[in-house]
């Protein structure tokens, strides 16, 4: 198997992990945002000027005051209109590109979130059955919203006005050193106890912002599994149980939020309370430098308001950081999520198999579902879910082409493991599964599912029209063709009675269909599908009577020329098999064709006479 890495981001990790999981994320920022250079650079230009033209203002404020009063009382006014001229244009220059700053980032911002989108579906799309079993859907869904919606705040507004922010900082703090290196000089005092604040902020915040992330998607977990399983909920009556649940998630949501509020209590008033104590000492500075005429009154006023621009932004900083702290948490989930790899991975060099698709043959023949079934062999296979059992012990298999077999046996015997493996939902440990004579790890995975298909028992149904859930078979086929699958499987009986026919609309699973109705549509869908080989988890073990025997004739139509395995839990199903393969604790015990093995006296027979029993029962019922 392929090498599995967490994709959830554990609160402790070691050193080398933390700078692999940064490293990651800060290569996936740069695929991100390497599409979008143009942008970004135009972006950077204007952040340059906005902060630029937006510094120019204090110092024209100083002009005025010291330079342009004395001409305008003698009634010159040519120095002030000069200045005003300037001021106009620097404020004009800093409102265009702002507007230039906003456009381009929202470009970038809507760009990376269109390209996680597209990449983040496609990707859980290619991880392998096993991934998703483990996985819940609520963190997929999580990182598809949540996390992408962050990393867009952060891009569209953060990144941008941070830039802003900390260029502006620069400028104001370059600035007051050439108008005063004294109040300079205290600037930089002040700036000792600040640093080691912000360094203690950062060193807090990192695992508060991880824990919230983390809770956010327990919370958001919670909520989809618990509204997905409502049908179990209500039938159980575990509302209180889901809201007691829920409940418990919420709350640790709210002491993760509750840690990052108390860090920021910490932090805000003792880095407003430094801020002030350098806007007052500058004051005193500069006062006595006015009084004492080495400075001017419009100088001061300068400094006042760059000393404001280098010390009021670190608040603005401190909010900054928690946008970003949230926006690389949620990137560092996104990275470990698409850095999953497939647990059954596509083969380097595909075996091209020098054969008409299945789907491509259905269409040419008006969706007759004519085709020649496959040899499937496994050859000392053997598979365990953990490395410390297996679920397959070392089994050889061949099942010849256009045979029905059936596999039974109890529960945990190994029978869907069988199916999963033909099917390649998983790899072997060891052996081989072949299909006519070819590893099925060396077929590509488009090639193995046009020949290899499972129905599982549980039908899904999506929220589209009849039409367009048969067309799932084979997306090419015409309108005619789907109908004349569905007509092959005898489905379109019970479609022509609905009032919009095959253009009915279908709730969340098939909802307004019954279970015989969904599985007849399934049947179309293999039908016109046309699979070679077919894995069917026996699609009438919760139907009842009158309902089996219409699936059951479609199930003959749907299995006629193919290779089939059947997972059975019926007797009609297992008596008109070929062959019934006898599974117990992960070894095939029993091999042969049902009359063979009643005549024997083994396992079977006595199945055989359990669901003889119980078929009897049920059919006097019906």
């Amino acid at each position: 198997m392929a090498h599995h890495r967490p994709a959830e981001p554990r609160e402790q990790m070691s050193p080398q992990e933390r700078a692999e999981t940064r490293e990651r994320s800060m290569a996936l920022l740069r695929q991100m945002l390497r599409p979008h250079r143009g942008a970004l650079a135009l972006s950077i230009i204007s952040v340059l000027l906005v902060s630029g033209s937006s510094a120019i203002a204090p110092i024209l404020i100083a002009r005025v005051l010291d330079s342009s009063i004395e001409p305008l009382k003698q009634g010159d006014v040519s120095p002030l209109l000069t200045l005003l001229v300037f001021f106009v244009a620097a404020t004009a220059v800093t409102a265009i590109f702002s507007w230039v700053n906003v456009a381009y980032t929202v470009r970038v911002s809507l760009g990376v979130v269109v390209y996680l989108r597209k990449r983040v579906f496609r990707h859980a799309q290619s991880l392998s059955v096993s991934f998703h079993e483990r996985y819940t859907s609520g963190k997929v869904i999580s990182r598809l919203t949540s996390d992408i919606d962050t990393v867009r705040s952060f891009l569209d507004s953060g990144i941008s006005q941070l830039a802003i922010t900390l260029l502006s900082m620069v400028i104001s703090a370059v600035a007051i050193f050439l108008l005063d290196w004294r109040i300079g000089l205290f600037m930089l005092v002040m700036g000792v106890p600040i640093y080691f604040l912000t360094r203690w902020f950062q060193k807090a915040a990192v695992p508060v912002f991880r824990t919230m992330r983390t809770e956010s998607a327990h919370l958001t977990s919670r909520f989809v599994e618990t509204f997905t399983g409502i049908r179990a909920v209500k039938a159980f009556g575990a509302e209180a149980q889901m809201r007691s649940e829920y409940a418990q998630a919420s709350e640790r949501y709210r002491l993760a939020v509750m840690d990052s509020i108390k860090i920021f209590g910490v932090y805000s008033p003792v880095l407003m309370l430094l801020g002030n104590v350098f806007i007052a000492g500058a004051l005193v500075l500069g006062g006595y430098a006015v009084l004492g005429g080495t400075m001017q009154i419009g100088t001061l006023l300068a400094l006042v308001i760059y000393a404001n621009r280098v010390f009021e932004p670190v608040m603005q900083l401190s909010e900054f950081y928690n946008m970003f702290q949230s926006a690389m948490s949620a990137l560092e989930k996104l990275s470990s999520f698409l850095a999953e790899e497939p647990e059954v991975a596509e083969p380097e060099h595909p075996h091209e198999r020098a054969v008409e698709s299945a789907s491509e043959s259905s269409v040419a023949e008006g969706g007759s579902g004519k085709v020649q079934g496959a040899l499937v062999e496994l050859d000392s296979a053997v598979f365990g879910y953990t490395s410390d059992r297996h679920a397959l012990k070392e089994t050889s298999l061949r099942i010849e082409p256009g045979t029905t077999v059936a596999l039974v046996g109890a529960t945990g015997a190994g029978k869907s493991t069988i199916a999963k493996l033909v099917a390649r939902f998983y790899d072997v440990s060891a052996g081989q599964v072949r299909i006519d004579g070819v590893d099925v790890r060396q077929l590509a995975d488009a090639q193995l599912r046009r020949e290899v298909l499972m129905l599982t028992q549980e039908v899904f149904l999506f929220s589209a029209s009849i039409l367009e859930n048969i067309r799932m078979g084979n997306p090419q086929a015409t309108d005619e063709q789907v109908k004349a699958a569905a007509k092959a499987v005898g489905a379109d009986a019970f479609i022509e009675r609905l009032r919009e026919g095959y253009e009915s609309q279908l709730g969340r699973g098939g909802i307004t269909l019954s279970a015989g109705q969904r599985q007849l549509v399934s049947f179309a869908r293999v039908f016109l599908a046309n699979p070679r080989v077919l894995i069917l988890d026996e699609a009438t073990a919760s139907l009842d009577i009158p309902s089996e025997r219409a699936v059951q004739a479609a199930l003959r139509t749907v299995l006629a020329g193919r290779t089939a395995l059947v997972i059975a839990h019926r007797l009609s199903t297992v008596l008109s098999a070929d062959r019934v393969l006898v599974i117990h604790e992960g070894s095939v015990v029993e091999d042969g064709s049902p009359q063979q093995l009643i005549a024997s006296g083994g396992r079977f027979a006595a199945m055989y006479a359990s669901w003889d029993e119980l078929n009897q029962v049920q059919e006097a019922e019906a």
